[in-house]
C-alpha cells in the first residue's frame, strides 16, 4: 500500500507445546475450525527454539529495538517441561546479548503452576498469566479435563501458590473468557480475590459465519456490553482499583485521544508474530476460529526471516488501520476507538475480514458508556474550577 511502512514485531508467541491437558469447549486451537495442530510437533524442539531466538535477535536489530517480548504458549506450555522451559529462557535471552532487553511470559491454564515449577519461572524472570473464568461453577462450565471433571480447584491452588512469595513478582494477571450467562460482579469478585494486578475479560472468538454463545442477529440486543458495563460502573467507581483491566483501560485512553496497545480496539498496527512448534510463521493464532488455514502466511523461521512476515500481504491487512475497515465502520463516529473490533471477529464467509465486529452493537454500547462516564466527570471537574 502507497504510503505504508511496516510496523516491527516486538512481542513474539512462541508454541513450545500445542497439546493440553484440558478440554475447554471454547476453545479456538482445539474445539473451532482448523485443526492443523494434529499435524504439527506436541513440542518445539530445542533446535526450533535457537532458530527462533536467532531470528528474533536479528529482528530487532535491524529496527534498532531496545526491548522486545516473548510469551511462551500452547496448547498447555508446562506442559513443555521445566527443562525446555528453562532453556528456552536462556537461549532467547542470549541470543539478544546485553543491548536487547527481552521481556519473558508464559500463558498458563494454571493446573501445573507447582512450587517446584515456579521456581523455574522464578530462576528465569518469567511472569505468569492464568487463565480461569470465575467461581467453581462459572469456570467448570467449559474450562474441564477431557472426562468432564473441572479444574477450577487445581487453578486455585496454582494461583496461591503464585500469589504468595516469592512468587508474587511474577503475577501478571488473569485471562477470563467473558460468559453472559454468569453474574458478572461475582466472576469478578472471585478473581479479584486472587490479588490480579491484571485482569484481561475476552470476548469468546466467533465471527459473523460462526456466531458466539448469545449474539444472534439482533442489533438491540447487547448482552456482552451488559455484562462487562455492570464490571465497568464497579471498578470505574471504587476508590481504590485493586486491578487494572485492560479493556476498560485501553478504551479510556482512545477515548482521551491517545493510542492503543491492544489488538482489541483502535487502530495501532499490530506488532506481533506467533511461531508455532515446527517453526511455522503465522498471524495471529486466534484467526484459526475463522477457516482452515487462516493464520497461515506459509513462511518458517528456518527459510524466513521475520522481514519476510512483515511483507506478509495477511500482516499488511492488520497494520494498516483505517485502510482495512469496512465503509460502515469508517462512516461510525466511534471508528478510530471501536477500530472495527478484534480482527479474527469480523470474518463472513465469501466476503473476508473487511466487516464490523460481529460483537458491533456491544462495542457500540460499551463504548458509549465508558465515554458518558468520562464526559461526566470532565464536566464535574470543570465546575469545581469555575
Amino acid at each position: 500500500m502507497q504510503g505504508w511502512r511496516p510496523t516491527p514485531f516486538r512481542q513474539y508467541i512462541l508454541k513450545i507445546h500445542s497439546r493440553c491437558n484440558l478440554a475447554c469447549d471454547y476453545c479456538y486451537l482445539y474445539a473451532m475450525q482448523d485443526q492443523s495442530w494434529r499435524s504439527r510437533p506436541a513440542t518445539m524442539s530445542p533446535a526450533t527454539v535457537r532458530q527462533v531466538a536467532l531470528r528474533i535477535a536479528q529482528s530487532a536489530q535491524a529496527h534498532g529495538l531496545a526491548e522486545i517480548s516473548v510469551v511462551l504458549h500452547g496448547g498447555e506450555p508446562l506442559l513443555a517441561g521445566q527443562a525446555l522451559i528453562a532453556s528456552a529462557a536462556s537461549t532467547l535471552r542470549g541470543a539478544l546479548g546485553p543491548d536487547i532487553s527481552a521481556s519473558l511470559s508464559i500463558q498458563t491454564n494454571g493446573v501445573l503452576l507447582t512450587r517446584e515449577l515456579l521456581d523455574i519461572l522464578l530462576r528465569h524472570d518469567i511472569s505468569v498469566g492464568v487463565s480461569l473464568d470465575g467461581d467453581r461453577v462459572s469456570n467448570d462450565k467449559h474450562r474441564r479435563y477431557a472426562n468432564g471433571r473441572g479444574s477450577y480447584d487445581e487453578v486455585a491452588q496454582g494461583l496461591e501458590r503464585l500469589g504468595s512469595e516469592p512468587y508474587a513478582r511474577l503475577f501478571a494477571g488473569i485471562l477470563c473468557v467473558i460468559d453472559v450467562s454468569t453474574d458478572p460482579i461475582g466472576v469478578f469478585d472471585t478473581l479479584l480475590a486472587f490479588r490480579p494486578p491484571t485482569v484481561d475479560f475476552i470476548l469468546p472468538h466467533g465471527n459473523w459465519t460462526r456466531r458466539p454463545p448469545a449474539r444472534g442477529a439482533d442489533t438491540t440486543a447487547t448482552p456482552y456490553a451488559d455484562w462487562l458495563i455492570a464490571i465497568f460502573d464497579r471498578w470505574y467507581s471504587a476508590p481504590v482499583q485493586r486491578a487494572r483491566i485492560r479493556l476498560f483501560e485501553e478504551i479510556i485512553q482512545l477515548c482521551l485521544g491517545g493510542q492503543s496497545r491492544s489488538e482489541a480496539v483502535g487502530l495501532s498496527p499490530v506488532g506481533l508474530i506467533v511461531v508455532d512448534t515446527d517453526g511455522s510463521l503465522e498471524q495471529v493464532d486466534t484467526l484459526r476460529s475463522a477457516f482452515p488455514g487462516a493464520s497461515a502466511t506459509g513462511l518458517n523461521v528456518f527459510s524466513h526471516d521475520f522481514g519476510a512476515a512483515l511483507a506478509h500481504p495477511a500482516v499488511m491487512a492488520r497494520q494498516i488501520g483505517l485502510a482495512a475497515l469496512s465503509q460502515t465502520c469508517i462512516e461510525c463516529a466511534i471508528h478510530r476507538i471501536c477500530g472495527g473490533g478484534y480482527y479474527p471477529h469480523r470474518y463472513l464467509a465469501g466476503s473476508g475480514f473487511r466487516n464490523p465486529s460481529v460483537y458491533c452493537p456491544d462495542l457500540y454500547k460499551l463504548i458509549g458508556h465508558i465515554m458518558e462516564r468520562l464526559a461526566a466527570d470532565v464536566r464535574r471537574l470543570a465546575g469545581r474550577e469555575l
